[in-house]
């Protein structure tokens, strides 16, 4: 006899609803979507091919069930079974050790996917006292955040509503392949039914073939394009003049920054025809509400980045795009805790925050930005999670690994993250990790980076634990739901790992609840919801109210939409949208790289084990067009070397419809089948993107610190008769 329970998939930042049933004997024999739950439509979660794996991964048996302690020399895959009393009276020993002789701040963390909860990870940060936190938010998430909070005074949500939306751009974004929830369902029927699509993108992804309006544009160069658009606008006289005059500063300079930027010389920045940027230009402005999705085509875009996602915000709003059903929504702060007060950064104190590296770079990305922004936030009661807009550069958390300067950080705790696959510069992340004292991982499975961890803990996963994301508390929005089983063998939650080790460091007062249940019922309390109600739905989101600059402004120095930007401008920014043109393709490196790309049914570099998923896809791909694979006399199936100033990889060629030129290669791929030791590590030197990638300082966008996974000066050619890539 089974019992079905209520629970969600965690294999995306999406948290699906599913009923899991059980039987006498706790194991889960069935899988299937929960109609009562978000999305609320089992046909939706059908599209995913993700989901049904939950199954296989909870038994999967090589999912890491103990505690394991490192015995031979780092990466020799020599391991001892431990208990976690054993591992976790170690782990806290060794950080009192390492901070009475360097300091706190000698402490890193590194984190990644989005389906789990950080803020105790933050909490214990901050009561530790390191300012010192990597993610990979920095080219996802956080620049968005960062310049939508700029111009408009909070972080907007971009929106389809396909009986009122009239028109959608989706600028570096695939649905396709990145969603497959319900907001990809909505994009489908919403374009079967006439609704109008603009697609900008390189390649032509399965989103781009939802429309006859798909710009190839070329990498790294967007913030022309949408330079392009704004002076279409402006001097054709298609801005929403009330709008603008009531609640917009800046426009005046505005539309002097851009009148360079003519359709005909953006044409030849972009590759885009000169009459198609007019159309779309004004396909978009005359067609209101009109909504603008971005994605990790932009946040991924390097140099580029922060200024062009600017000008995408100086677009919404000089067209009267922000705030309005349809279009955007300028989201509320929570009814619940926010993630703001239970991360407790007020507990960071200020001899810790002005530790943190790179003291005279990326000045907002800092706690001397944040707190300048936040001054205005709080005046609309609104105050945005403080440890993911302050987090540190990883290129300069690894050179200090490296060199101890400008001091020595000499732990790290890995949670939810795999660096080695993710972060940028394989080669400087390896020799960063080979070098510490203390290497913690907290694991499902044994990755390349858990390979070389001094400790590795086995956390829980889908079924195992509850789970509640809240978009890090700059959203009154709340998804996710129960576990559906006990946690198996001694995996244990992320949340316990924290939990416990701030007790084992003095932190007892800070941390009051025995479970992760606990925790999250008192983060609901001020909602009025309980857990158990929660659980029910799975979903928490008030009905929206739009138009709050009626009556509230905007939470910015000039209280309205600031196409000049008065904070780029105090911390020595440009405060108008601009265009950083780059040394392109060259001889030497005639072609153009793009990594980053989301790759159903994988997610980053996570999968590669589950062979039901592996069937689908069992090998990484790099994509050319038909006329850069004449050039180089590659056909389908070949096996290309794939190079550039970094180093070299290998993966299959694929032909695609895309612009000439450009390589679009996968990202995170590994081969567990592989041996797990030292020099093999999975083969994580064979088909990596990040082996081809750096996030040096010197090149990354001046503003907030992003570095280039899409515009990478290549070469590419066959890999006939070679061995595996070497370190």
């Amino acid at each position: 006899m089974s019992l079905v329970h209520e629970s969600n998939c965690q294999l995306c930042g999406y948290f699906c609803g599913l009923r899991v049933s059980v039987d006498d004997n706790g194991r889960v024999t069935r899988v299937r979507p929960d109609p009562g739950r978000y999305p609320y439509d089992p046909s939706i979660l059908a599209q995913c091919r993700r989901f049904t794996a939950n199954k296989e991964i909870l038994e999967h048996p090589e999912r890491l069930n103990h505690p394991l302690k490192r015995i031979g020399k780092r990466g020799s895959g020599k391991w001892q079974r431990v208990t976690w009393n054993e591992a976790m009276t170690d782990i806290a020993s060794h950080l009192q050790d390492l901070k009475s002789r360097y300091g706190a701040e000698t402490l890193a963390t590194c984190i990644s996917a989005p389906h789990t909860i950080y803020w105790p990870l933050h909490r214990f940060l901050n009561l530790w006292g390191t300012p010192n936190n990597v993610g990979i938010g920095i080219v996802c998430w956080n620049p968005r955040i960062w310049v939508n909070s700029l111009t408009y005074g909070w972080p907007i949500e971009d929106e389809l509503d396909p009986a009122v939306t009239r028109c959608v751009m989706l600028w570096g974004i695939n649905p396709a392949e990145s969603d497959r929830s319900l907001f990809w369902r909505t994009l489908k029927d919403y374009a079967a039914s006439g609704g109008k699509l603009i697609v900008i993108d390189p390649r032509r992804t399965g989103t781009a073939h939802l429309t006859d309006r798909w710009l190839a544009v070329r990498p790294g160069t967007d913030g022309a394009l949408a330079l392009g658009f704004l002076n279409v606008v402006i001097q054709e006289g298609l801005w929403d003049h009330e709008f603008v005059e009531q609640w917009c500063s800046g426009f005046d300079e505005l539309a002097q920054r851009v009148k360079d930027y003519t359709p005909k010389k953006v044409a030849g920045i972009t590759g885009i025809p000169e009459e198609v940027i007019v159309e779309s230009a004004a396909f978009y402005a005359l067609s209101k509400p009109a909504a603008i999705f971005t994605g990790l085509g932009i946040d991924m875009s390097g140099i580029h980045c922060t200024q062009t996602l600017r000008a995408i915000a100086s677009l919404r709003a000089i067209t009267g795009n922000v705030d309005v059903p349809g279009a955007s929504f300028i989201n509320d702060r929570p009814d619940f805790v926010p993630e703001a007060d239970l991360e407790l950064s007020d507990q960071l104190q200020e001899s810790q925050r002005v530790k943190k590296l790179g003291k005279a770079m990326f000045g907002l990305q800092r706690y001397e930005g944040y707190e300048r922004l936040t001054q205005f936030t709080r005046r609309h009661g609104k105050q945005l999670p403080t440890r993911y807009l302050t987090s540190a550069h990883p290129h300069l958390v690894w050179q200090a690994m490296i060199t101890g300067k400008p001091y020595p950080v000499r732990a790290l705790i890995c949670m939810a993250s795999n660096p080695l696959l993710c972060q940028a510069n394989t080669k400087l992340v390896y020799n960063a990790l080979k070098s510490l004292d203390l290497l913690v991982v907290l694991e499902q499975f044994l990755t390349p980076t858990a390979m070389l961890a001094d400790y590795i803990m086995p956390v829980t996963g889908s079924f195992e634990q509850p789970l509640m994301q809240t978009n890090g508390g700059i959203a009154n929005i709340a998804y996710g739901g129960p576990a559906a089983v006990p946690p198996r063998y001694e995996r244990r939650r992320d949340f316990d790992f924290w939990n416990e080790l701030g007790k084992r460091c003095g932190q007892e007062e800070y941390w009051p609840w025995s479970t992760l249940e606990d925790a999250l019922t008192d983060v609901l309390a001020p909602a009025g919801l309980s857990w158990s109600d929660f659980c029910h739905t799975g979903f928490y989101a008030p009905e929206k109210e739009y138009r709050k600059w009626d009556n509230k402004g905007f939470a910015t120095p000039s209280g309205k939409v600031e196409l000049k930007a008065t904070l780029l401008e105090e911390f020595g920014h440009d405060p108008l949208p601009a265009y950083l043109p780059t040394i392109g393709a060259g001889s030497e490196f005639p072609l153009t790289l793009m990594t980053g790309a989301r790759k159903h049914p994988y997610y980053s570099s996570e999968f590669r084990q589950v062979k039901q998923l592996r069937k689908l896809h069992p090998r990484p791909l790099a994509e050319i067009s038909r006329a850069t694979a004449d050039r180089f006399a590659i056909r389908p199936g070949d096996m290309i070397w794939i190079e550039t100033k970094q180093g070299k990889i290998r993966q299959e060629t694929t032909i695609a419809e895309m612009r000439d030129g450009v390589v679009s290669i996968e990202y995170g791929w590994w081969y567990p089948e592989k041996e797990a030791m030292e020099p093999v590590l999975g083969g994580l030197w064979e088909s990596n993107a990040n082996i081809l990638t750096t996030a040096d300082t010197a090149f990354c966008d001046p503003i907030l610190g992003q570095w280039d996974f899409r515009s990478i000066p290549c070469r590419i050619y066959k890999a006939e008769g070679a061995t595996d890539a070497s370190f």
